[in-house]
């Protein structure tokens, strides 16, 4: 069978541009598909960096948006690029409950802090009392040229749309 433009008439009989009907059904179909993967594959990411920081393990990646790093004391961290969010996902080297909420639209990180980096250390700042404390052993360089990374490999407009306005 060959490709369905979308300004053609639907296979379905509708009498309606495939754009307008099946089409539609077809996008949100594989949106919740990639949303599970992505949902996944994060979950995984959380986990790997959790097997690090039990083992006291220096660890560092990315994925997407997100960059996870270990230290030898067993701290495990995620954050977020596009809106310095960060959370504590592994403390003295036990796993932290992954704080990850999904409906069937979004997927939802509760994050605890901000971060920045200054003066090339980083200090995370707490969502809930606004203190500010410096992590001294946090991979600053690492952290930075990945924060480049992800400005450079995706367009502003995609980054932008990483989070919904409530």
């Amino acid at each position: 069978m060959g490709k369905i433009g979308r300004n053609q008439p639907c296979p379905c009989g509708s009498g309606k541009k495939y754009k307008h009907c099946c089409l539609t059904a077809q996008q949100i179909e594989r949106q919740t598909v990639e949303q599970d993967q992505i949902k996944i594959t994060l979950m995984n990411a959380i986990a790997k960096i959790q097997r690090a920081a039990e083992t006291k393990k220096e660890e560092f990646f990315e994925l997407g948006v997100f960059i996870f790093f270990s230290n030898a004391k067993g701290d495990a961290w995620l954050l977020e690029v596009t809106d310095s969010d960060a959370v504590q996902v592994a403390r003295d080297g036990e796993a932290l409950e992954a704080p990850i909420e999904e409906n069937s639209e979004t997927i939802e990180i509760n994050w605890g802090h901000t971060y920045s980096l200054r003066d090339k250390k980083l200090f995370l700042t707490s969502y809930t009392d606004q203190e500010e404390m410096h992590l001294a052993d946090a991979p600053t360089q690492q952290i930075n040229a990945a924060m480049k990374r992800v400005k450079k490999r995706y367009s502003q407009d995609l980054l932008d749309q990483v989070h919904l306005t409530l």
